[in-house]
């Protein structure tokens, strides 16, 4: 244990203690590091007491009191917080909570309200406040399969639903762009929000059921990760092989068909501890679309998702080149990871098939890059705007026979 330590006496010494709480975070039990840990946050705490103008303790002595007392690590935390950097900022003070997060902590660890907030009497409300059960297309939903056919569904709509989102995870595991009105998604205008909730916690509850052989580890996904997907496209299974592969790597996919007034192509999502999920609906069932999405996705998977515990991506592609009035970034660096994951930009610059897009072309630089020809014939078409043109090429209803998941 370090002989620097010292009573904390102004905000200078209490910000030094927060940082060293920060550096120490991941020590082993037992060690000089876990005591000096355990020293700091004492002091800290016994600072706040004596410095926060509240009758109850700090957010972070709040969390550490607990974590103290149900034998937590930081670790444990990171199916409430988000991340093992979010938690890491949380309890160093560096960096505030947010609703979700004070949701999370107060549903799964049972600390006040008012300490979370900082006010009292503070109230956290539900996550699904202000949902009209009702509205949800409860028929379809029955006869897919997804929830149990019963007699007046509508008189159990919460019911129904609420026990799909337990599946899905929880309230406070769901997507957080299904929320609140969110002008930078792609999401088309005439989306009914309600099929969307829908049908993405139904993609979230059928991962939730499946364990995968290993866990993810971020930064998995990357431009090369996205090249090695891409060439998996070259065998007539490989759509499949896709979704095995990402299996392999602690991602799961899951291709649902999308419900009535969704216009959805996919979303990337999480479960509650971080997983990451790609959801397909394969609503055009062509060789190109699907290597576009899933790698759109993908995308938003490796450049995006975990940023926030609240990060979540739906997208309906038909919206990719309309001019709207906000546009999201986002969405621009994935269209751009997944266009260079199937073919690098310098590639498709220098190549024949962008000018003379012949079939002899489209089938060179399909063998040049290890890809299927759909993948080429997709860039061409996109490209020039012609969606007539190598139409042979595109592979035309080869993946629902793969991956869609069946619907009773």
């Amino acid at each position: 244990m370090s002989n620097n330590i010292r009573a904390i006496r102004s905000e200078a010494d209490y910000r030094a203690a927060l940082a060293r709480i920060d550096a120490l975070m991941d020590a082993e039990p037992g060690t000089p590091e876990s005591e000096e840990l355990d020293v700091l946050v004492d002091l800290v705490e016994l600072y706040e007491e004596k410095h926060v103008p509240m009758g109850y303790p700090s957010v972070l002595a709040g969390i550490r009191f607990r974590m103290e007392q149900e034998g937590l690590s930081a670790r444990d935390l990171i199916p409430l917080i988000g991340s093992r950097s979010k938690v890491s900022e949380v309890l160093s003070g560096k960096r505030p909570l947010t609703m979700q997060m004070a949701r999370a902590l107060h549903a799964g660890l049972g600390i006040p309200a008012d300490v979370l907030l900082q006010q009292p009497g503070g109230e956290i409300g539900s996550a699904l406040e202000g949902i009209v059960w009702e509205r949800f297309p409860l028929e379809e939903m029955a006869k897919r399969g997804w929830i149990k056919n019963r007699p007046n569904l509508l008189d159990h709509a919460e019911e129904i639903m609420r026990d799909l989102i337990d599946r899905a995870g929880g309230e406070y595991a769901v997507p957080a762009v299904l929320y609140r009105k969110n002008d930078h998604a792609r999401i088309n205008a005439k989306t009914d929000p309600y099929a969307l909730k829908a049908w993405c916690w139904e993609v979230l509850a059928r991962a939730n059921a499946r364990q995968l052989p290993v866990s993810y580890k971020r930064g998995t996904v990357n431009p090369d990760f996205l090249r090695d997907v891409a060439r998996l496209s070259w065998s007539e299974d490989g759509p499949r092989l896709a979704q095995e592969f990402l299996a392999k790597h602690g991602i799961h996919l899951v291709c649902l068909k999308h419900l009535p007034r969704t216009h959805l192509d996919g979303a990337a999502l999480q479960l509650a501890d971080g997983t990451p999920v790609v959801g397909l609906t394969l609503r055009y069932d062509r060789l190109d679309n699907f290597w576009f999405c899933l790698l759109h996705e993908l995308a938003h998977v490796g450049r995006h998702l975990g940023n926030t515990k609240d990060d979540s991506f739906v997208d309906d592609l038909s919206l990719r080149d309309v001019k709207i009035v906000h546009r999201d970034r986002r969405e621009d660096e994935a269209d751009e990871w997944a266009e260079n994951g199937l073919i690098p930009e310098e590639v498709w610059e220098t190549s024949r098939v962008k000018d003379k897009p012949s079939p002899l072309a489209v089938m060179a630089l399909a063998q040049r890059l290890d890809i299927h020809p759909a993948i080429v014939a997709g860039r061409v078409r996109y490209a020039t705007g012609n969606f007539r043109l190598l139409s042979h090429f595109v592979g035309t209803g080869a993946v629902r026979q793969q991956l869609l998941e069946g619907d009773d």
